[in-house]
């Protein structure tokens, strides 16, 4: 029987998440530049009044979440994001709920294990094809999970890599949890069977019990990750000279001390006279847009800008006491941009500025960019910035970021008043290119999709086109 995720968490009278909800609506209409850009505003009321009218019970933070969620992901806007309150973080670890056994890759239709929890388990090995859920097709599953994930415009890549991030999670919140799972898959010898699989507990955290080293050695021994580490996570660079190539891994565009960084390798390629540059933003969900910039300037033959135009709707912070921080963002937005003859507020620096591109260390040789669902935001606007570039080859799947334009630059949090939800709240509306098409992320030059015999078998697909793609140019 199903026992539900959230069934002893305290819950909160529907009248007050009503308000919420009513007052989380005048928020993003006094404020959010792109509310309608995706959907109409009748439509958008539309949404707004089925939610508030089916709160009619008092619901705890789960439940209402997953209705807050539902609701702005209608806008369609990747940074318009619902969170947990701050109160539910604390308490969440004192809860133990029953997890979905495995960890599963999502893309179409597909769910394929990439590791179980048990590990004796003979049936569901590394590549194994799942084909149901609790009678829930794959496609059914997904798509219930989907409509609660926000995106740029229909880029639903990125939804499958979000959700492959953290399956058990995600079909908890969805579905709640039960003791035993029916799923069906593909066996050894192509024929599809069904099997019962007991849901995993985990173990009570063990809260407060630890007081936590401040040695260094003690760090290295306890698998705490090191400073080098925590760099090494975010940008590393690995040369192969038997190739003359440079694998660079950048995971964000935050942090990192990326500038000294990005300086150092490209002096490394120009004096080891690299000819080929892979530069990995699969799990690149963006950052500070100087950053991604930098790294641009590296690369691009020619002057750039960051987009055609960069707007907001007002400067006035309606609603500020709700929205955090208000202040520093409000200060900007009047300092730095201006109201133009079309009544918008227009970032003007971004707008008119042009990057040129470095004369010490550029890189002129072949450059190829790996992109995936979880290429987001400053790192989707790099890739859109060089894609069609001669020496540029863009391999993967679908980015996440739109490849129009998405909304983002300034994005202070929405704190509602009593359920403590928070909603991103992206200030700006960024268009790249007016030239590109609305409403999906890059399509890559070189499509490269996952696939079960390459789970299984542990290779990474992406790269190994690309080294023989490097190959061929080498003969």
């Amino acid at each position: 029987m199903a026992q539900r995720a959230d069934a002893i968490l305290p819950k909160m009278p529907a009248s007050r998440l009503r308000e919420d909800v009513i007052l989380l609506k005048k928020i993003l209409e006094a404020n959010h530049p792109s509310l309608y850009w995706y959907t109409p505003k009748d439509s958008m009321d539309q949404y707004f009044r089925y939610t508030i009218n089916s709160i009619t019970d008092s619901l705890n933070e789960v439940a209402f979440k997953n209705k807050v969620a539902w609701l702005v992901s209608k806008i369609r806007c990747g940074h318009t994001t619902v969170r947990f309150s701050k109160a539910y973080g604390k308490i969440a670890p004192l809860f133990r709920y029953p997890l979905f056994p495995l960890a599963l890759k999502a893309w179409n239709d597909s769910l394929v294990v990439l590791g179980s929890i048990w590990p004796r388990d003979t049936v569901f090995k590394r590549g194994t094809i799942i084909t149901s859920i609790n009678g829930r097709s794959n496609r059914q599953v997904l798509d219930s999970i989907f409509q609660f994930i926000s995106t740029d415009g229909y880029a639903d890549n990125y939804k499958n890599q979000l959700v492959s991030g953290n399956f058990p999670a995600w079909y908890k919140t969805i579905f709640g949890t039960d003791s035993v799972y029916t799923i069906t898959y593909i066996d050894t010898a192509g024929r599809e069977r069904s099997t019962l699989v007991k849901a995993f507990i985990p173990r009570k955290d063990s809260i407060g019990t630890k007081k936590p080293s401040t040695d260094k050695h003690d760090e290295q021994i306890s698998g705490r990750p090191t400073r080098r580490m925590r760099l090494m996570n975010k940008r590393v660079m690995v040369i192969d000279t038997a190739s003359s190539t440079a694998f660079m891994r950048i995971t964000s565009f935050s942090g990192g001390r990326l500038k000294p960084f990005f300086k150092r390798s490209f002096k490394t390629i120009r004096q080891q006279h690299l000819q080929h540059l892979v530069i990995d933003l699969r799990e690149n969900g963006g950052g500070t847009v100087s950053n991604s910039v930098d790294l641009t300037q590296y690369l691009a033959a020619k002057p750039f800008k960051l987009g055609d135009s960069v707007v907001a709707i007002s400067r006035k912070f309606r609603y500020g006491r709700y929205i955090h921080p208000a202040w520093p963002y409000w200060l900007v937005m009047n300092l730095a941009a201006t109201r133009e003859k079309d009544g918008l507020i227009h970032f003007g620096h971004y707008e008119q500025h042009y990057f040129k591109p470095r004369k010490r260390f550029h890189f002129d040789g072949d450059v190829y960019l790996v992109q995936g669902g979880l290429t987001f935001s400053a790192a989707s606007m790099m890739v859109a910035t060089l894609k069609g570039q001669k020496n540029i080859t863009v391999v993967g799947e679908e980015t996440g970021g739109g490849y129009y334009g998405n909304s983002a630059m300034h994005i202070p949090t929405i704190r509602l008043p009593y359920s403590g939800l928070q909603v991103s709240l992206p200030m700006y509306r960024l268009v790249i290119d007016s030239s590109h098409p609305k409403g999906h992320g890059i399509v890559p030059d070189l499509e490269v999709k996952p696939s079960s015999g390459a789970i299984r078998k542990g290779i990474d697909p992406k790269i190994e086109d690309i080294r023989a793609l490097i190959q061929r140019k080498s003969r």
